[in-house]
């Protein structure tokens, strides 16, 4: 494979790369290509996961080391499930990885070539050089920075609570340096951690690490917007996003074909509307993901008869020209997330990984 057919797979449909050039050097240079995501224990695997492990089969295709640290402290630091340290450790193992796992297969990933790596574990095996590093990433950070970094933890700063949530972002960058990360990864709701841990680098004796971040899907529920600097309406990622918190936003990997009828029947998609439509967004970046990916509409003749999509740029103009009726697309969706998601249903039938599964649905449901 050569160097330019490993940088497409890479930077396939990313929404940022900091930076092409370096990535580009990288590559060239020969060295061995490591990556990592970091994900908390807080919550049930949706769709936007097997989003998550498309990227993973192009790391994987693309000759890249995939790495997955379960940050079972993170989720203590962020008061995640019962906030205790030991339920993120257990079920960072018993469910988070085996979620991963299901969704690596539906992605067409393989789970087998994914180190799964729970933070308390490595920390431990570490010692006192992992805080250490946590310390250096600190002392070459300012406040300002750090606290405008805990929007990471999905928290706005007026929530930030107490002094120990201030560290979640320096062992987040501590772990890229930990773990000899080469290229980070994670949604464009991670960037400013990764900005943290590239402007430390130097500090620390290190080379800034590639941050490549994927697309965040949109929730199916009607957005939220807020304004920019320049009074421009944009959209609310955050109050937009797919939340466990409310599950009518998100279609998860468990759900019932029934439930998931439900659900994208009930989605935002305003018939011509073609920005911020959510169901435009899930074809665009789950179903035409590749190049070769198609879409059948199924409709009576009287209507038009079956149609055939090859490209999204044709379903999106049909769309926009009213051509092709919301609720026609929300059933071709709703039968492509059940087909897909099949594998991942079948995997938590087993006893073992279904009770996981009820207890992290417990412990969510609480919040």
């Amino acid at each position: 494979m050569t160097s330019e057919e490993k940088y497409n797979l890479i930077t396939r449909n990313l929404e940022e790369v900091l930076t092409s050039e370096e990535l580009k050097a990288l590559i060239d240079s020969g060295t061995p290509l490591k990556h990592y995501i970091g994900l908390e224990i807080s919550g049930k695997a949706h769709v936007g996961w097997v989003f998550m492990m498309m990227k993973f089969k192009d790391l994987q295709d693309a000759e890249v080391e995939t790495n997955v640290l379960l940050a079972d402290w993170h989720t203590w630091l962020n008061k995640k499930l019962d906030g205790t340290l030991e339920t993120a450790k257990r079920l960072g193992r018993d469910y988070f990885e085996q979620a991963l796992r299901a969704c690596a297969t539906v992605a067409g990933a393989d789970p087998g070539k994914i180190n799964f790596i729970l933070g308390s574990e490595f920390y431990e095996k570490m010692g006192s050089k992992y805080w250490a590093l946590v310390i250096k990433v600190a002392k070459a950070t300012t406040v300002s920075r750090m606290i405008r970094s805990t929007t990471i933890m999905g928290r706005k700063e007026s929530e930030i609570s107490d002094t120990a949530m201030l560290i979640y972002p320096a062992m987040q960058s501590a772990d890229i340096f930990a773990l000899g990360i080469n290229i980070a990864h994670a949604g464009t709701d991670q960037r400013n951690v990764h900005v943290v841990a590239r402007e430390a680098a130097p500090s620390l004796g290190e080379k800034k690490p590639v941050a490549i971040h994927h697309h965040l899907l949109q929730g199916l529920l009607t957005p939220t917007f807020t304004t920019d600097e320049t009074g421009k309406k944009v959209l609310d990622l955050e109050a937009t996003k797919m939340s466990k918190s409310k599950p009518d936003t998100a279609v998860f990997i468990t759900d019932s074909p029934e439930e998931i009828k439900r659900k994208v029947n009930n989605a935002y998609a305003p018939e011509g509307e073609v920005e911020f439509n959510p169901i435009l967004d899930w074809t665009k970046h789950l179903i035409f993901y590749y190049e070769n990916s198609s879409l059948t509409i199924k409709r009576p003749e009287k209507w038009g008869g079956n149609l055939t999509y090859t490209s999204y740029k044709d379903l999106e103009k049909d769309y926009a020209e009213k051509k092709l009726h919301p609720q026609d697309l929300k059933v071709a969706v709703a039968e492509w997330l059940i087909e897909k998601l099949e594998p991942a249903r079948k995997y938590f039938e087993d006893p073992v990984k279904k009770s996981a599964l009820e207890e992290i649905e417990l412990l969510t449901a609480k919040i």
